[in-house]
């Protein structure tokens, strides 16, 4: 049986053997007075006979590769497994591409004995491991309907597996952040062993070349350099300009919706504003690319200016356009959390509407309208698709924004797009990058949270 049908199939007896725990529960609480409600004895049957399948089913699929991987080497002939330029990667992608009826036209014959083994095993494991977890879901949801009782206390059991369930969910996001964080700084620590960090971190060029490669134009070889200082140079003027935009369109707009605009009106212009967050980054780069930027270039030409075609103002128009409704719905959100009791009283003692909303209410949100404008620099600074189409991928040392500049994120993209070396500087500097663009948040998120203990009200 394949595998999803698999999961299918004890996911809905699971869901079964759940319906029959509740109705067999429901006819007993109608004669008897039970501890817990019959729909508590309902998920704890659900559960119990989900949850050894689903782990014994995520054991054996991991399994499953493993042994697989093992029992080919077997068929590896003994003349290529015992030579020196022997990968084994390379010969078990060839067995995987042959069972995944990618053919060429001359397949070795231990290529194909190595594949027709491995479809057996395969076959083999998967009814196997079908009749053991359907098997083991009968027989754990037979179980738990025995335990239905007046004395059974299934609250107490379904509580604990979802407090487990919701402490396992925290782990692992704690792990991959761990995980992702640890992978960069050994990948950032063989770079730094290959370029100094004060020129990665103080130098004003930025041409990640292969040592030795011809510079465009010039017919000379030339040394790579790895200065850093136009990539966040221009991280920095493109979030400037998307900020100027988005945080004032988005906070007027939210005093506007919160304030001042009728019921009505909040209900269509709230949500028409925050489809602005649903559409994709790659729709605003074209847009970027195909609309603003001729437009930009245009206007600056009519006014004498030299303009590049791929601007760094483009960019950031069209990304600010794109982080107002991360401003707009999260100050929203908090100006209305504002208790109405202050605003009476100010009004008590003479103050206009207006007078209310800059002296009482906008101190009394500006935690929360911090925490919004946070999150919209750390979606300027990461966003990519917009600033590759828009603004270019030339690293020029500039802080004007009619130039094309690029962003660390782009040159992340751009220099790990396709195979790559992994041992050669201009792969890892990558990694650098997203280091030092990973401190740089959090020393922005560490003042940004100061900022919010220093002006947060509570209120009784």
């Amino acid at each position: 049986m394949p595998q999803v049908w698999l999961l299918f199939s004890f996911v809905l007896i699971s869901t079964c053997f759940g319906y029959v725990g509740y109705a067999q529960s429901s006819r007993l609480s109608g004669v008897e007075r039970l501890n817990s409600r019959p729909v508590y004895h309902g998920f704890f049957v659900a559960l119990s006979a989900f949850i050894p399948s689903f782990f014994l089913f995520v054991a054996i699929s991991i399994g499953d590769g493993l042994f697989i991987r093992q029992a080919i080497f077997e068929y590896y002939p003994v003349e290529l497994s015992t030579s020196e330029d022997f990968n084994e990667i390379i010969a078990f992608s060839q067995v995987k591409n042959h069972v995944s009826g990618v053919i060429f036209e001359e397949t070795e014959e231990w290529v194909k004995n190595a594949g027709a083994a491995w479809q057996q095993w395969d076959n083999q494991i998967r009814n196997i491991s079908s009749v053991v977890i359907l098997c083991l879901t009968f027989m754990t949801g037979f179980f738990a309907l025995r335990k239905i009782g007046t004395d059974f206390t299934s609250r107490s059991y379904v509580e604990k597996i979802i407090t487990w369930f919701l402490a396992i969910c925290s782990l692992i996001a704690i792990l991959t952040t761990v995980g992702i964080i640890f992978s960069v700084i050994f990948e950032s620590f063989r770079f730094f062993a290959l370029v100094p960090v004060s020129e990665f971190l103080f130098g004003l060029t930025w041409n990640p070349q292969f040592d030795g490669a011809e510079r465009a134009g010039s017919g000379q070889m030339g040394l790579a350099t790895y200065g850093s200082v136009p990539l966040f140079l221009g991280t920095l003027l493109i979030s400037v300009i998307a900020l100027s935009v988005a945080v004032p369109v988005g906070l007027f707009s939210a005093i506007y919706l919160s304030e001042y605009a009728t019921q009505r009106t909040r209900s269509i212009v709230k949500p028409l504003m925050e489809i602005l967050a649903g559409i994709p980054t790659v729709v605003y780069g074209f847009f970027a690319a195909l609309t603003v930027a001729p437009f930009v270039r245009g206007l600056g030409m009519d006014l004498g200016l030299d303009v590049a075609s791929e601007s760094a103002l483009a960019a950031g128009l069209v990304m600010g356009i794109m982080i107002i409704p991360f401003v707009s719905s999260l100050s929203d959100d908090v100006i209305n959390a504002v208790p109405q009791s202050l605003r009476d009283a100010s009004f008590a003692l003479g103050s206009t509407k207006s007078e209310s909303v800059k002296q009482v209410v906008l101190p009394a949100a500006l935690s929360g309208i911090v925490a919004s404008v946070l999150l919209a620099v750390s979606r300027a600074v990461g966003e990519t698709m917009i600033v590759v189409m828009a603004a270019g991928l030339a690293a020029n040392l500039s802080v004007n924004p009619l130039d094309a500049v690029t962003t660390v994120t782009s040159q992340i993209v751009t220099i790990l797009v396709g195979d790559q070396e992994f041992e050669s500087a201009k792969t890892l500097s990558a990694f650098a990058l997203a280091l030092t663009l990973i401190i740089i948040t959090l020393v922005l998120n560490f003042s940004a949270l100061q900022i919010v203990k220093k002006y947060r009200e509570h209120y009784e």
